[in-house]
């Protein structure tokens, strides 16, 4: 399994979870490419990421950690990837410092 395959099949599962059809992705994308991201031959750009995931009302980032979750498991979910990213977000946070050079908190 590569990332598009993983994508698509999180992509698909969310719609589905969250009772949407691909019709109701409409106003963010026509059903033919959404179509081609859940069977993984188009990869969608950040903004386009973007949009889906408000249709879907989650974070975008949910839907990437989720795609790489069960791209690092073989196709089924795996929650160490998700404390993996939790602990390291949490880290690069801490040290994270804005173009003033005041450290974010």
């Amino acid at each position: 399994m590569n990332l598009h395959d993983a994508l698509a099949i999180a992509i698909k599962a969310i719609r589905k979870n969250r009772n949407l059809t691909q019709e109701d992705f409409g106003l963010v994308s026509s059903r033919t490419y959404l179509s081609t991201l859940e069977r993984g031959l188009k990869s969608p750009t950040l903004d386009k990421l973007d949009e889906i995931a408000r249709v879907m009302a989650i974070h975008p980032a949910s839907l990437v950690l989720l795609a790489y979750s069960i791209l690092s498991s073989n196709s089924h979910p795996n929650a160490d990837a998700v404390e993996i990213v939790c602990q390291e977000t949490k880290r690069l946070l801490s040290q994270f410092t804005d173009n003033t050079g005041t450290k974010l908190q």
